[in-house]
């Protein structure tokens, strides 16, 4: 497992914001919350809880993702994303 900081749009290094890389693919973590995890095959999961928390979540889970909160909801609605569990 590797644990990488987030960078800002600007290119700092942010604190609480971190990439997670394990075998099983790759995790977006806000302070001490899993957000989001992309698996090896591309299937995104959300945490039915804390996936849209506060705004700087949302700003980075956007980062993460590659997109701004409509297409995630977007997803969320269709089923693309899946909502479940991730703490």
């Amino acid at each position: 497992m590797k644990v990488y900081n987030m960078e800002s749009p600007n290119g700092n290094k942010v604190a609480n914001q971190f990439e997670i890389y394990t075998d099983e693919g790759k995790y977006f973590q806000s302070y001490r919350s899993i957000i989001a995890f992309k698996d090896n095959k591309g299937q995104v999961f959300l945490d039915d809880y804390y996936w849209d928390y506060s705004r700087t979540t949302g700003k980075y889970r956007n980062i993460f993702l590659g997109e701004n909160r409509r297409a995630t909801e977007e997803k969320i609605k269709s089923g693309e994303y899946k909502l479940k569990e991730l703490n």
